[in-house]
């Protein structure tokens, strides 16, 4: 049989990236069950609800159809079409379906992005905590993260003050996510404002991943697009639609910009799935009630895991108000949120995720995702409770 040194074969870049914490945690918790135990899942950033069921029957209809091709680069004209006009009715903004890029979800859109802006060693402000896979984008090709630490009493949120520090010949974007990915926070109007100015002022684009529009608990849900055109919009099904698997996802580019992004999607991608683009037609014309029950149900847990965290301790001094994460100061506990993590799965059976994965700003902090059932939240954090109780106060 060969063998192959993989020393030998695999690039450097390739073996330097790092491991993806909350999949590590999700699959020592895979393993944990199937050895019998009963694991509560509160790591995973995925919705526990179904597809509606219209929007599973558009996919069904398609495929018998026939609709099963290739398609345009950019995507269906339908789907941009629906894709413009949803952003017209939240907003008021008057897009062209031109501007549109549809791809086989958000993170294809945001590598095809970074792949369009930046050469070797140009610079991407980013906010720390960060969204585990960013700097990892933005390192392969070539790029240099720049990382602002921010603090939980404004929600981690990215000030323009602050990134006018950051601010460098190098600088080609800066990347904001709102409601965000560890936090849940929702920026303000005066805060994208702020940054849109620096945007147009400077010409450096802003590179928006609005992945977890819509929801949101409280206040108004704004996007970027409202303050300033130059900017790549990054959004897509997977969240508000309960559609994670079907892989759909869209680009908002400035126009000047979409002919070399879909240049590189062609290359790259070719195109989203056929049936897949008719199922998202489907999600944003058909009825919208199972996203508004979605909605408040998930406020419910929201506002009960809250409870219960600040009941045993751990901090959280900014109400996250959208998407449907927490993300709680446990150094009252452990300075290692790697090691609390691994502790609390292996103790007491309930999967979190450690601060750390997001960035060393969030070094301390433990991520508690609200996307399952009240019963095995309430489950969840009784047993975190005792978790603490016993370990650090019995």
């Amino acid at each position: 049989m060969l063998s192959i040194n993989s020393e030998c074969i695999l690039s450097k870049k390739s073996e330097d990236i790092p491991p993806f914490y909350v999949m590590e945690v999700l699959e020592n918790a895979q393993a944990m069950e199937a050895e019998g135990r009963h694991i509560i899942h509160l790591e995973v950033g995925e919705p526990d609800f179904p597809t509606a069921p219209h929007i599973c029957e558009a996919a069904y209809d398609a495929i018998v159809r026939g609709s099963t091709k290739y398609t345009h680069s950019q995507g269906f004209l339908p789907l941009r079409e629906a894709i413009v006009n949803s952003y017209y009715h939240k907003f008021g903004i008057d897009l062209s379906p031109n501007q549109v890029i549809v791809t086989s979800g958000t993170s294809p859109g945001l590598l095809l992005v970074f792949m369009a802006l930046l050469e070797k060693w140009d610079e991407v402000i980013m906010s720390n905590p960060y969204y585990a896979c960013y700097p990892n984008f933005v390192k392969y090709l070539g790029g240099v993260p720049v990382y602002v630490y921010t603090n939980d009493t404004n929600g981690f949120a990215l000030e323009t003050e602050t990134v006018e520090q950051y601010l460098s010949p190098n600088t080609k974007a800066i990347l904001i996510n709102s409601p965000s990915n560890p936090g849940g926070y929702v920026m303000s109007p005066e805060n994208l404002k702020g940054l849109a100015a620096i945007a147009d002022e400077r010409g450096i684009p802003i590179v928006s991943d609005e992945i977890y529009q819509g929801l949101i608990y409280s206040g108004e849900e704004h996007t970027i697009l409202e303050y300033t055109n130059n900017t790549f919009v990054v959004n897509g099904f997977s969240k508000l639609y309960a559609m994670t698997g079907w892989r759909l996802g869209y680009i908002i580019c400035p126009s000047e910009c979409v002919r070399v992004i879909q240049k590189i999607h062609q290359n790259f991608f070719i195109c989203a799935n056929a049936f897949v683009q008719e199922a998202g037609i489907s999600a944003l014309q058909g009825s919208q009630e199972h996203v508004t029950d979605m909605i408040q149900i998930y406020n419910i847990r929201r506002q009960y895991m809250l409870k219960r965290l600040l009941g045993m301790g751990l901090d959280v001094r900014k109400e996250p108000t959208g998407a449907f994460y927490v993300l709680a100061d446990a150094r009252k506990y452990s300075n290692d949120s790697l090691e609390l993590s691994r502790s609390i799965l292996n103790d007491v059976g309930v999967a979190v995720t450690p601060g750390i994965d997001f960035g060393n700003g969030a070094e301390g902090y433990l991520r508690f995702s609200y996307s399952n059932s009240i019963e095995n939240i309430k489950e969840g954090m009784d047993r975190l409770e005792a978790f603490f109780e016993k370990k650090y106060e019995g």
